[in-house]
């Protein structure tokens, strides 16, 4: 596969780093350009031939990097003698791609990802484009992908919207793979916005656009702030270690109790309120390179309390919430099924034994293969036996919180590794270990 990067911004807001010598992809985070770190990681996906869209102070490109030998690839370039937005380039490029699909990255955008896991998806999806997307620290502030069960992009969320809904903290990160039919959409010499002028047209038609959903590390670093924030977290190496070709290691949490106070069978919204210390605990997680995922038996579906979209906005309130706090969930998985029927109101599609539901561990197998995750340096946290009971079965450490139900359901006769107070206190014991 080819790739092409987008390096033709005049970054003003970079201007105090670049002093408007060189163009932004030339700016250096940890002695490398972060052209440079993007070259690194498509080399080390077999991506070797690069095409560089080059604009303002283009030259500078073009005479750092050559044609790529000196970095093992092989680049070539197209300059824009007038700005033509995020897309125009494309009507020029079609008859430089040297196959029917192609990688895009913007040139301010630093990724260590493992690229052949999108690709794959791309391909087994049949898609005419697909966007990286990821939770961010600031959805509020964001543009939104909005997506169907089969990960298609439905529509995109602005984040000029008056938002009085709840929302998933879903984000285009800038990178993307398209099938070359795409550069046909765009007009010659007409500056084109790649979201507004062409993803948003083709996705009220319907089209075939596709959003992969992933918690590697892609951050757009075209301010200071983030260059100075990615310079840290490269030196820690928390950037490299979330590329999902190395194991990745995960806290689940159960939901109700531990999460979110204990309130009956939440069934609407309006039921859902954090425990006061969620917020920090799962920031800290963040923090320290687990992933932090949700796994929650939700049987208020099979005894017809709700449906499923309900529990979906229940969650969509959960991320708006930790959002807005600069905090993020990497997935929310959840079992709509209970195996007992006798319920006047129950919905009998699932009301039927299933292998997600805890203690029965198909939620966490799910991640495990999605996420490529390391069973044996990973944990659960949960407020009953039922969750101490699924980590133990699949061999996830464990830690029991003395809130919701504080193990006091005593289904199962099973013991934690440890016992704590609430989220954070276990949190807090587990980043010790």
């Amino acid at each position: 596969m080819q790739a092409v990067i987008m390096a033709g911004g005049k970054g003003t807001r970079l201007r105090s780093i670049t002093n408007d010598q060189i163009p932004k992809p030339m700016a250096c985070i940890n002695g490398k350009t972060i052209l440079e770190w993007q070259i690194e990681c498509l080399k080390s996906n077999n991506i070797t031939n690069i095409l560089i869209v080059t604009g303002h102070l283009g030259r500078k490109i073009e005479d750092f990097f050559k044609d790529g030998a000196e970095f093992g690839v092989k680049i070539s370039y197209f300059r824009e003698e007038q700005p033509l937005g995020s897309a125009g380039a494309l009507y020029y490029i079609k008859e430089k791609l040297i196959s029917d699909t192609f990688l895009l990255v913007y040139g301010d955008v630093l990724f260590d990802i493992d690229i052949q896991r999108m690709i794959r998806f791309h391909r087994e999806k049949n898609s005419l484009a697909t966007l990286f997307t990821h939770p961010n620290s600031h959805p509020y502030d964001s543009d939104l992908v909005v997506t169907d069960e089969e990960c298609k992009v439905i529509k995109f969320d602005s984040k000029n919207n008056n938002r009085d809904y709840w929302y998933k903290n879903c984000v285009n990160a800038g990178l993307f793979i398209a099938n070359v039919d795409l550069c046909n959409l765009v007009v010659k010499d007409e500056v084109t916005d790649l979201e507004k002028d062409i993803f948003i047209p083709l996705t009220a038609k319907h089209a075939p656009i596709y959003s992969y959903f992933s918690p590697e590390y892609i951050k757009d670093v075209g301010t200071p702030e983030r260059i100075a924030v990615a310079a840290k977290e490269l030196a820690s190496g928390f950037v490299s270690n979330r590329n999902l070709k190395n194991k990745q290691k995960c806290i689940f949490l159960d939901r109700d109790g531990t999460i979110n106070r204990l309130n009956g069978l939440i069934s609407s919204e309006d039921d859902l309120s954090l425990e006061p210390c969620a917020t920090e605990a799962i920031r800290k997680i963040n923090q320290s390179g687990y992933l932090a995922i949700v796994v929650t038996n939700q049987p208020v579906v099979a005894r017809g309390l709700c449906n499923i979209s309900d529990v979906e906005n229940i969650h969509k309130k959960l991320e708006s919430l930790l959002g807005k706090q600069g905090v993020i969930l990497d997935d929310i998985l959840f079992c709509p099924h209970h195996p007992d029927k006798g319920y006047p109101e129950e919905n009998p599609i699932y009301k039927i034994p299933c292998q997600c539901r805890k203690p029965n561990t198909g939620m966490i197998e799910i991640c495990i293969e999605k996420y490529n995750i390391d069973v044996k340096s990973s944990w659960i946290v949960g407020d009953t036996t039922t969750d101490i009971l699924t980590g133990q079965r699949i061999g996830l450490q464990t830690a029991l919180v003395l809130t919701g139900e504080a193990g006091a359901d005593k289904k199962y006769d099973v013991i934690s590794d440890i016992t704590c107070n609430n989220l954070l206190d276990a949190i807090n014991n587990i980043l010790l270990y």
